[in-house]
């Protein structure tokens, strides 16, 4: 069980930050978030114990997320916050003590840097989770204050196979009690009849298993959505211009007071 000396910050101080926020005075009602946007690892933390590729791979990050994410936001003229450190560290988007949020075992890979103590647990959660939540609670209370039209969505990518079974969704819209961005977007994506999109699947947004919409959006009353995009759609430069460039048209077509009238 590894394990940092009270008194030790787990970032040394020429490392990156636990969150970058672009573009925070875009125009756009649009604020957009990326989760799994980086697979760094503290020095401290040495690989987290893995010495092959898995933190290059889906384990690691949400592959292409992030390029999407800031395409989007100059597309849309949006503010985007991102993650700085990989998912295994610590899940910016499972609730601290969740299985998830440090997990020992990810798509079967074991982590040997993640049998740690609660204090070590609560030293990650200082040191990346909190940073990346506290930018995203102070960018949205400004626009708040304001009166800035606000909607909250988050940008995330799904494996095209998970043990062993093909996912035929090339797009996934997901949400939890509040649908009404969700529909629109649904609307949107289905009138292509060459996408093939979940609604809900392959994964949904629940209190237990996500923490960015259940905090953000939904305990605001904000419009919101969490965007999935399968990685072999985000590949190529022109693949993730062609998603950016669909989700940005998708976006301005919507009437965010119509939403908000329907709370």
């Amino acid at each position: 069980m590894s394990s940092l000396p009270p008194a030790v910050s787990l970032l040394e101080p020429d490392e990156p930050p636990a969150f970058e926020v672009v573009n925070p005075e875009g125009r756009s009602s649009a604020v957009l978030l990326c989760d799994h946007a980086s697979n760094l690892v503290p020095r401290r933390l040495a690989r987290l114990g893995l010495y092959g590729e898995e933190l290059s791979e889906h384990i690691g990050w949400d592959l292409g997320a992030a390029r999407l994410s800031r395409r989007l936001s100059a597309l849309l003229d949006a503010p985007l916050v991102l993650s700085g450190y990989s998912r295994l560290v610590i899940d910016c988007n499972r609730p601290l003590g969740s299985p998830t949020s440090i997990p020992q075992i990810s798509g079967g890979v074991p982590i040997p840097g993640n049998a740690i103590d609660a204090a070590e647990a609560e030293a990650r959660a200082e040191a990346c989770f909190w940073p990346y939540h506290r930018a995203i609670r102070a960018l949205l209370d400004a626009r708040r204050d304001a009166g800035e039209r606000t909607a909250v969505l988050c940008v995330h990518s799904f494996t095209p196979s998970l043990l062993g079974e093909d996912r035929p969704w090339h797009a996934a819209v997901l949400y939890g009690r509040d649908r009404r961005l969700a529909a629109r977007f649904l609307e949107a994506l289905r009138r292509d009849p060459a996408l093939c999109v979940g609604d809900n699947e392959p994964y949904r947004v629940t209190e237990g298993g996500d923490y960015s919409i259940p905090a953000h959006g939904e305990a605001r009353g904000l419009p919101h959505l969490l965007l999935e995009i399968r990685q072999d759609g985000l590949a190529s430069d022109e693949q993730v211009e062609a998603w950016a460039q669909r989700l940005a048209a998708i976006y301005r077509e919507i009437d965010l007071s119509q939403l908000e009238a329907q709370a």
